[in-house]
């Protein structure tokens, strides 16, 4: 005959007990890392992350006088790195490093060798600005010397700086970003932001852009 062994209530009450605080425990430990995997950081705008706006003036993005205004007569067909500086709310400066689009490219000419797609009236003595990120996947473009056009490494976009920054080489939809600018004694001031969207931004959103570069430098 089998012989049936009697379980103990209290231990089986106490099995489920500590087996639902564990699936408790478990289903809670879920909730919580899955909201915390779902949860995206707030990406707040910083007063270094601006867009280069009138009255921001041009300072050298590297090398020895890294922050410190570009002097004019010291420029060249080959471009000096630069960014757009403006003041903080406590009229310290401010240099506007944190957005890749804010990194500047300032290249000197004769003023005869600009041309059209240029816009002629924001260059000054023959200096002409453009941002330094290519309108294709937003790699920095570099100077090529053999035939004075900027060069993009990544995919091989070429532009023109005498025509505008139009693109005369290989996948860029657009050319690069124009920014207006004026020479006062020893330094160079923009009198905007750039002409035409900046990489990564929709004609959709340039004019929110714009608005943002004109109240960036109100407050």
């Amino acid at each position: 005959m089998t012989r049936y062994r009697r379980i103990d209530p209290e231990i089986t009450r106490r099995k489920f007990v500590n087996w639902a605080l564990g699936v408790a425990a478990g289903i809670t430990g879920l909730s919580f890392v899955t909201i915390v995997g779902s949860a995206k950081p707030v990406n707040r705008e910083t007063p270094d992350k601006l867009p280069p706006a009138e009255g921001d003036i041009l300072v050298y993005a590297d090398g020895a006088q890294v922050g410190k205004p570009i002097d004019p007569k010291n420029l060249e067909p080959q471009p000096t790195r630069a960014y757009p500086q403006a003041k903080s709310g406590d009229g310290q400066p401010l240099v506007k490093s944190g957005d890749t689009n804010n990194l500047l490219l300032v290249s000197k000419f004769p003023e005869a060798q600009l041309k059209e797609p240029t816009d002629l009236e924001s260059t000054a003595q023959g200096i002409v600005v453009y941002s330094a990120i290519c309108q294709h996947l937003g790699c920095p473009v570099n100077w090529r010397n053999v035939d004075q056009t900027y060069l993009c490494p990544c995919h091989s976009g070429v532009y023109d700086p005498k025509q505008g920054c139009k693109v005369i080489g290989g996948p860029p939809p657009r050319p690069l970003p124009q920014l207006p600018i004026k020479v006062e004694g020893d330094q160079i001031i923009a009198t905007g932001t750039f002409l035409i969207p900046p990489y990564g931004i929709s004609e959709t959103d340039f004019e929110e852009y714009k608005e943002r570069a004109e109240e960036g430098n109100k407050g």
